[in-house]
């Protein structure tokens, strides 16, 4: 039986997609290309993988000519949210909270990023009173 579909991008889906959103738009080659060398990918696997984005709404893809050119449909940052809320879904029990308590924990938050925190934090407050 086959895996089911993950809502999110995959590692090597991630890959191919921060390639896409750095280019704007490419062909199968071109996303190849682009890949590091040490982590080049078969031009079959990149083109199965695009296939597979182009499924699951991420990527569109028109013709040109012979070539087919692929497009992001989803942005960085509606990939990170969606990314995020998955996250905070399966790990943290749909607690932002409980997120933000565990990444607090974490010894390796720098004094700059949790001053960044705390003013996010008072700001996001602000907003809902």
């Amino acid at each position: 039986m086959p895996r089911p579909k993950s809502p999110t991008l995959t590692e090597g889906e991630l890959r191919l997609m921060q390639i896409l959103w750095d280019l704007g738009s490419g062909t199968v080659s071109d996303v190849a290309a682009a890949l590091p060398r040490r982590r080049g990918l078969a031009y079959n696997t990149v083109l199965t993988t695009l296939r597979i984005l182009e499924a699951k709404g991420y990527v569109m893809r028109r013709k040109d000519g012979r070539a087919h050119v692929y497009s992001p449909l989803v942005d960085r940052a509606s990939a990170r949210k969606s990314a995020l809320r998955h996250l905070v879904s399966r790990f943290f029990d749909d607690s932002p909270e409980l997120l933000v308590l565990n990444l607090l924990d974490d010894e390796r938050v720098l004094p700059e990023e949790l001053s960044r925190l705390k003013a996010a934090i008072r700001k996001a407050g602000e907003s809902t009173q």
